[in-house]
């Protein structure tokens, strides 16, 4: 009885530690490493090299915090400063952590040989996104040969209620979560075609789960359209997302239909079983 007991009250501690651990966890946070982090963010966006006057405007630290920053993430290479210009560029040393990461995720690992042979079927760009916060975030491309075509960049990020890719992950939230991610971004009209209504959206979004793919015709870029499907991971969670994407001289709504929609659903599927998914 006594063992019984200290076990519960062990495990009662145990689960009080983990609420605390939990609500306390920013105060372990070290605000130097943070604003280093923050920095590199920086170069997400488009422009390849910042200098310290930009870097401190957008961190909103002092100039003399940015320098020594940049050059402790020199000295060990994750920044490399341009000789000519004195600006600041992301070194090798984020590339080689970008390759680990390439490697150790299972979904790129297992979706890199379905997005070549998508685009060697269908003869346009085939690429892999996931949802974060309502974007869409490309982490895995496959470029058709045409000298015209459409090439998201890896890591950028766009909302997801806009593009096929999104759209065929977004479709099976729950409807508290869609709501959230509405909330949270609201609606930017991209082109005419972009759905800026939430009840449109939502109507949408179920004839997406009813078809069991997406599409954008022309709603993120106007001559750019997608066709998506939803990747299920062993559990039959839908995580990440395979699309299509041409200009829409090429990707006409016949062979949309008779071709493309065919050949999305099947990779997306054949993505799913390699990550352990087993159809009803």
């Amino acid at each position: 009885m006594y063992i019984g007991c200290r076990k519960l009250e062990d495990q009662s501690l145990r689960g009080v530690s983990k609420v605390m651990s939990k609500r306390n966890k920013d105060n372990y946070v070290v605000r130097s490493i943070a604003n280093a982090l923050e920095l590199l963010e920086c170069f997400k966006g488009e422009r390849d090299e910042l200098g310290v006057t930009e870097l401190s405007q957008q961190l909103g630290l002092p100039k003399n915090n940015i320098f020594r920053m940049l050059a402790t993430l020199s000295a060990k290479g994750y920044v490399e400063q341009n000789p000519v210009t004195g600006t600041y560029r992301l070194g090798i040393k984020t590339f080689e952590l970008g390759q680990v990461f390439r490697k150790r995720m299972g979904l790129l690992k297992q979706a890199r040989p379905v997005l070549e042979k998508l685009e060697t079927q269908c003869g346009e760009s085939s690429y892999l996104a996931i949802i974060q916060e309502g974007m869409v975030v490309y982490v895995d491309m496959v470029e058709t040969t045409h000298s015209v075509r459409i090439v998201p960049k890896l890591g950028q990020r766009v909302p997801a209620y806009c593009t096929a890719v999104g759209k065929a992950q977004l479709a099976y939230e729950s409807h508290d979560e869609i709501e959230r991610i509405i909330e949270k971004l609201g609606f930017t009209k991209l082109t005419p075609n972009t759905i800026t209504d939430k009840q449109q959206l939502m109507e949408h979004l179920a004839e997406v789960t009813r078809n069991g793919y997406a599409t954008d015709n022309e709603e993120l870029e106007m001559e750019v359209k997608c066709v998506a499907a939803p990747i299920r991971d062993y559990t039959g969670k839908v995580v990440a997302g395979i699309c299509v994407s041409g200009p829409v001289q090429r990707m006409t709504q016949p062979l949309v239909e008779s071709e493309l929609v065919g050949m999305i659903k099947q990779a997306a599927l054949e993505i799913s079983e390699r990550l352990g998914y087993s159809p009803a």
